[in-house]
């Protein structure tokens, strides 16, 4: 029997050890192996200071200006999905990356690694949506690239993109900007986007259809940036590992601690519901049409007024605060009055057994 460990926070869950000498499953899962195999494998190799951030996006100086970049790959199944596809998961992603660090996007280049085998009527619906999306967001796609694999080596497409954004004036948002009495926003409800892609992939007959939440973001993102101005410290879209890991990177990039009020994150029915028969936490869920906005307490007001007053903000919430206590910790105070832990999964979700 493994002992549970108490921290200032609350009770803390035993995390297993993975030992590996190979890439497991769980090192794309955004979780402690995610973070391990970059800490280990990947930038030591690397030296520059923009790749180090590890924002969402990087910004680079090119001949006296800053531009944003952001590079990011896509091999969700299946392709297809209600609410979108992996196209339209693809312009999204790339905009959203690029709108987190504060740039207003520009353009993109796309690869296509086609499977052999994909029926040219999925890849037609797959491409078209991905243009409509581009153009409904304003950005062109101006360059990209095609390779075709034998059948069983792409699960059908993977996609890959980069984004470029420009900035308009000094506004900026970085991983490292949280402080000491901060307010955590976050835009919308959590967890739509995985479940939908989970009740799909396995095939689960829930009562009400679930709806991925993909969208662009950085229209509320602009509408944000012109109420607060500079005073917002940190954004972050809760993809891969969903809100919980978004929060940890961001307090340990900040050295700060971040306390979640449970009954104030906004969960919808058919989520929550589908959530408690798998017995998944919706906070580690990924999401594609949200993101996190951390900014002064003074600001709160004019920030939440400014982000539901667009569509993609009608539901945002204050959903938790910084503090300069338990520095790279984040937890969640419960309904009952309990505190419990938020830490980063070691790999994929599983059903929670303590």
């Amino acid at each position: 029997m493994t002992a549970i460990s108490v921290s200032g926070a609350g009770a803390v869950c035993p995390t297993p050890t993975i030992e590996s000498e190979r890439v497991l499953l769980g090192h794309g899962s955004g979780g402690k192996l995610s973070a391990a195999l970059l800490r280990d494998h990947i930038l030591p190799w690397f030296t520059s200071p923009a790749l180090r951030e590890l924002g969402d996006a990087a910004v680079v100086p090119i001949s006296g200006a800053e531009l944003a970049l952001s590079t990011d790959a896509f091999v969700v199944s299946p392709l297809e999905f209600p609410g979108g596809d992996i196209g339209v998961l693809a312009v999204h992603g790339t905009l959203n990356d690029l709108a987190m660090v504060g740039a207003d996007p520009r353009y993109i280049t796309v690869g296509f690694v086609i499977e052999e085998g994909l029926p040219l009527a999925t890849l037609d619906r797959i491409v078209a949506s991905m243009a409509r999306s581009a153009e409904r967001a304003g950005v062109a796609i101006v360059a990209g690239d095609t390779k075709v694999v034998e059948r069983g080596k792409a699960d059908g497409l993977f996609i890959t993109t980069t984004g470029i954004g420009t900035f308009d004036g000094t506004f900026r948002a970085a991983p490292t900007g949280a402080r000491d009495g901060d307010v955590v926003l976050v835009s919308g409800p959590v967890g739509a986007h995985g479940m939908t892609i989970m009740s799909v992939r396995e095939g689960l007959g829930f009562e009400t259809e679930l709806i991925s939440d993909t969208a662009a973001l950085h229209p509320l993102v602009r509408q944000l940036r012109q109420a607060v101005a500079d005073d917002v410290h940190v954004m972050r879209d809760p993809t891969r590992g969903g809100v919980a890991s978004a929060l940890n990177e961001i307090a340990a990039a900040s050295r700060v601690g971040i306390e979640l009020d449970e009954q104030a994150i906004p969960v919808d029915p058919p989520v929550f519901a589908a959530c408690e028969v798998l017995g998944l936490d919706p906070l580690y869920v990924a999401n594609e049409g949200i993101f996190l906005a951390i900014v002064p307490a003074s600001v709160v007001d004019s920030a939440l007024a400014a982000l539901r007053a667009h569509p993609l903000g009608t539901r945002s919430r204050k959903i938790g605060r910084v503090t300069g206590a338990n520095a790279g910790t984040v937890w969640v105070r419960t309904a009952i009055g309990g505190t419990r832990v938020v830490d980063m999964l070691p790999g994929d979700q599983l059903p929670r057994i303590c």
